[in-house]
């Protein structure tokens, strides 16, 4: 039987450093490539030694980018210029402009200030070549990556370009949602695909066991809790990535700001922010519909009361709002406001997205009230107020129950999400979808057995025969699911479904028909001809399309009616006969000619 074989070299019961191999019709495919943020060491980058020692290129036959996270595209200069992959690599268009601006980022906080060696890290000119490699797809967009593999993008919401990838190898396919959101938000859609019926959905488990409330609830309490610091005084840390909630966050305080006409200074980070923004402005159409209708008039992401923030302002006295990347506290401008500010009790810290374990932020939101730091080696006291209010945009149990109804695959794969979390979701899914579900942890291989579509050519006098209408019984002919009788012939190769005279012609054989036969016994006295006429018109009313020739049978399709008994008896003999291929046809007439006077 054919398989589908699964490998999670990151994600897998685990979330961070996505990175997924699938072997597939005999085909090597990488979705994803992401760096683990809670690591510095080894750890943070996927263990490629597990596909092959040295260069990956014969051993991969195409890498795909779900979108632009790091946690799902930090490795990939990495894997391509430092341990070596020349071959085809897939991302949405807007993945492909951003990606590398967040790579840099990170690159200059892991190597210039942190001081690690840039000889276990990649370099600028590493981004720019490994960009180069990139394919960008639309939307909807079918992409023969070779003569056997087909990739196809769906909308995922999550982040700008955010795309879950159907993968069809031969009569093999694999859905792989990346992050996803099935809630619609102030900037983005809702994720969105067909029903493909894959072999295999790898889905995304963040929030396995959260079923979120109202997102106007949640506007409403992160909007009290930021009213109320400040108006005590504080200043409100809240710490983002630099696309994604960052926008959702600074659409929804600006229009709070401009109805309360608060005076309270609102800052976000400097210079990631305005690229972001402008590519927000170029794919314009990758946001919701009421951005779209306005960008003409108003475009939402020019905000009048939100000012671009210097590091001067940390030490400003009075309240203030400052969001800041990056979103999990574990590096650059976030950690070092932090830092300054968690001392202070009339300061607060919102965290409105997931922190892996080993960030500052995981450390903080579990009620850590001392954080340690080397270089240089210190220890913050944390005295700041910390509220965590999801804000995440990633699907939640019911949302990932819906992608798997809306999709509806044949076995289910749960990554990036916490092993506990995951078996919860794994036992929903098994007892309400009655599915098989599988968890792999990282470096297991999980095999899928699938079972094989054989494609044959139907002949169309065939199609022809069968797929006019016989006859309309009522509502019958709308309900009854038609059948299609053939002769299924193998030769060779080739697989062919014909209808039985051709078969029977090709092989040189007599064919044999078998018919149904039953009798009714029916009281009418007087001529047969009166009988059979009788007979008739009940069938013309119920059916609407009968054949009768004079004195002679009813045909209507292979039902053959005739009557026999003697003009001068009252009780006469309906024979009805019928071949299998019209079995429900021919027990409707029985059953409507036995109850003719009813």
């Amino acid at each position: 039987m054919p398989e589908i074989k699964v490998t999670p070299l990151g994600a897998g019961q685990d979330v961070g450093r996505s990175c997924i191999l699938v072997s597939i019709g005999g085909k090597n495919i990488m979705l994803d490539c992401g760096m683990h943020m809670g690591h510095n060491d080894e750890r943070r980058f996927p263990d490629f030694s597990y596909i092959a020692d040295g260069s990956l290129t014969e051993h991969l036959d195409c890498v795909i980018i779900s979108h632009f996270h790091l946690d799902h595209c930090g490795a990939l200069p990495f894997m391509t210029e430092m341990v070596g992959y020349s071959g085809p690599i897939y991302m949405t268009y807007p993945t492909k402009a951003i990606a590398p601006i967040l790579l840099e980022d990170m690159r200059k906080v892991a190597v210039e200030r942190k001081g690690e060696s840039s000889t276990s890290f990649f370099t600028s000119q590493m981004v720019k070549e490994c960009m180069k490699k990139v394919t960008a797809v639309n939307l909807h967009q079918t992409v023969q990556v070779d003569s056997e593999i087909e990739i196809k993008a769906y909308y995922a919401g999550h982040v700008l370009g955010a795309a879950m990838f159907h993968v069809r190898v031969g009569d093999q396919s694999v859905v792989y949602t990346g992050d996803y959101n099935m809630t619609p938000d102030r900037h983005l859609g809702a994720a969105w695909i067909d029903k493909c019926c894959p072999d295999l959905l790898i889905t995304e488990s963040t929030y396995a066991t959260t079923i979120r409330d109202s997102k106007r609830c949640r506007e409403r309490d992160i909007l009290k809790k930021v009213h109320e610091c400040v108006e005590r005084g504080g200043k409100v840390l809240i710490p983002v990535f630099a696309l994604g909630r960052a926008q959702e966050l600074c659409i929804l305080l600006e229009s709070y700001w401009e109805r309360t006409n608060l005076k309270v200074p609102v800052y976000f980070s400097l210079g990631l922010t305005e690229k972001a923004n402008n590519y927000y402005k170029m794919f314009i159409t990758w946001t919701n519909q009421k951005i779209k209708k306005t960008f003409v008039e108003r475009n939402m992401f020019e905000f009048k009361h939100i000012k671009p923030f210097d590091k001067s302002y940390m030490e400003n006295p009075g309240p203030m709002v400052v969001f800041a990347s990056p979103g999990m506290l574990h590096a650059g401008l976030s950690l070092n406001i932090f830092k300054r500010w968690a001392p202070d009790e009339k300061n607060m810290l919102i965290m409105p997205g997931y922190c892996v374990v080993g960030t500052v932020g995981h450390k903080v939101l579990n009620g850590a009230k001392k954080v340690e730091f080397e270089n240089p080696r210190t220890v913050v006291d944390v005295r700041m107020a910390v509220e965590y209010m999801s804000f995440s945009a990633h699907a939640d149990a019911k949302g990932i129950m819906q992608l798997i109804q809306y999709c509806q695959p044949k076995n289910v794969m749960l990554v990036h999400g916490d092993a506990e979390k995951m078996v919860f979701l794994k036992s929903k899914i098994q007892q309400e979808l009655s599915l098989d579900c599988f968890n792999p942890a990282n470096g297991e291989t999980c095999t899928i057995v699938t079972k094989p579509t054989i494609a044959a050519d139907v002949s169309l006098s065939l199609l022809k025969r069968d797929l006019q209408p016989v006859a309309e019984i009522g509502d019958l002919r709308v309900k009854r699911r038609k059948l299609l009788h053939g002769v299924l012939m193998v030769k060779g190769n080739k697989v062919r479904v014909l209808d039985s005279d051709a078969a029977c012609a090709e092989l040189g054989v007599t064919r044999h028909e078998i018919r149904f036969t039953s009798t009714v016994t029916l009281e009418d006295p007087g001529p047969v001809s009166r009988t059979i006429d009788k007979l008739h018109t009940h069938l013309q009313k119920r059916l609407g399309i009968t054949q009768h020739l004079g004195d002679g049978p009813i045909n209507i399709g292979s039902v053959l009616l005739q009557v026999s008994g003697s003009d001068q008896e009252d009780l006469k003999e309906a024979i009805v006969s019928w071949t299998y291929q019209d079995d429900a046809l021919g027990s409707y007439i029985l059953n409507s000619i036995k109850n003719i006077d009813r």
